[in-house]
């Protein structure tokens, strides 16, 4: 190889270095470019004040009366950049003169699903336990309209629209709610009558309107109104800001039971524990038609369902169920599953597989004292 040949190889590798290292930094200034743009983009952001979400009262050509979150009214400027308001709609204005500057695409509505649980109920009649008589109503009233209509356009008559389960606390009334909502294929939508009352004026009857409109959509459908009383309480005369809000909404529910529109495949079914303070406006014939009452499960109901709550659980061969059950007297269905829980419990706690009747007594126990022990340690005791 010649000087001259020499001299170009290590000129050419001087220029390929010097072009690989060129185009690196000019990828680098680029990425910093695009760093410094949105660093300067989010500065921005954070200098513009926020802008107030607002509804349209009414409107004319150049002005409108607004009202804002807290429920006064304002005539104020519509920029010229935002046109064809309409009463309803919802708008951004500034929030130190109020002038509208966009319109914007929200529903007045609720995203009433977040107020609500809503499924496919895997409960079954085969998971209840002692309940023939309230089953068979149930059915009469809830399954058989949802599932044969023709019988009733036969007959003459309409349907219920819905009932009140009512009695003691942990007796199955929720669990029937859910079981003929499986056995009908139908959405059930369930709601705390405590949660349907709202802290602004109008918001808490707009939800209950909404959600029976959901019910309609997802016919058929059965609503469940968990703890009534909170809402359908008898109404006083006189009463604070609160309680009337609490009427409005009540007054709202009685409407859609009434309804101008039919509420077709869509039961209501009302539960609570003191029957004795609901409005009579609520369960009279009309609204809600059946009154089922559920009791603490009697000897023979307590036998059926302790077997369901355990029929999954290893037991010693020396175990007299009939015996076991005799000493949870009184023991609603849910102090049953605790019973059967808190057994398995003490047999997890002895490194057994297999629960014993010791352990039955020991969870009986614990269930009868539950409210003695809180906040101890009832190792000490059943330990």
């Amino acid at each position: 190889m010649t000087t001259n040949d020499k001299d170009k190889s290590i000129l050419d590798s001087v220029i390929y270095k010097y072009s690989v290292s060129n185009s690196q930094v000019e990828e680098e200034n680029k990425i910093l470019k695009e760093t410094v743009d949105k660093l300067r983009e989010e500065l921005e952001n954070t200098k513009r004040p926020p802008l107030m979400v607002c509804e349209v009262m009414d409107v004319n050509e150049k002005e409108a009366i607004i009202q804002i979150p807290n429920g006064n009214q304002f005539s104020v400027n519509i920029s010229s950049s935002c046109e064809k308001l309409k009463a309803g709609d919802s708008i951004l204005c500034e929030q130190k003169n109020l002038t509208i500057i966009k319109k914007i695409p929200i529903t007045r509505k609720f995203n009433v699903e977040k107020f609500v649980i809503m499924e496919k109920p895997t409960t079954t009649w085969k998971d209840i336990g002692g309940l023939d008589l309230q089953v068979n109503e149930i059915k009469e009233v809830v399954e058989l309209p949802l599932k044969r209509p023709e019988l009733f356009r036969k007959v003459g008559i309409k349907p219920p629209k819905g009932i009140l389960l009512y009695g003691p606390p942990g007796t199955g009334k929720t669990l029937l709610a859910k079981a003929v909502a499986n056995s009908t294929n139908s959405t059930f939508i369930e709601v705390v009558g405590s949660e349907l009352v709202q802290k602004f004026i109008g918001e808490g009857a707009k939800l209950v309107k909404e959600m029976f409109e959901l019910a309609r959509k997802k016919a058929p459908s059965i609503v469940f109104i968990d703890e009534l009383d909170a809402l359908a309480a008898t109404r006083m005369e006189i009463g604070t800001s609160g309680e009337r809000e609490v009427n409005r909404t009540f007054m709202q529910l009685l409407a859609e039971l009434d309804g101008f529109e039919p509420l077709d495949n869509v039961k209501i079914i009302g539960a609570t524990n003191r029957k004795d303070i609901l409005d009579p406006a609520v369960i009279r014939p009309g609204r809600l038609d059946r009154l089922i009452y559920v009791p603490i499960p009697t000897k023979e109901a307590r036998v059926e369902i302790f077997k369901i709550h355990c029929k999954d659980m290893t037991f010693d061969k020396g175990i007299n169920i009939k015996s076991v059950v005799e000493k949870m007297e009184n023991f609603s269905g849910a102090e049953i599953h605790a019973v059967c829980t808190e057994a398995g419990y003490f047999a997890i706690r002895n490194n057994r597989t297999k629960v014993i009747k010791d352990d039955f007594n020991k969870a009986i126990e614990k269930v009868k004292k539950g409210e003695e022990l809180e906040g101890k340690d009832y190792l000490r005791y059943f330990g």
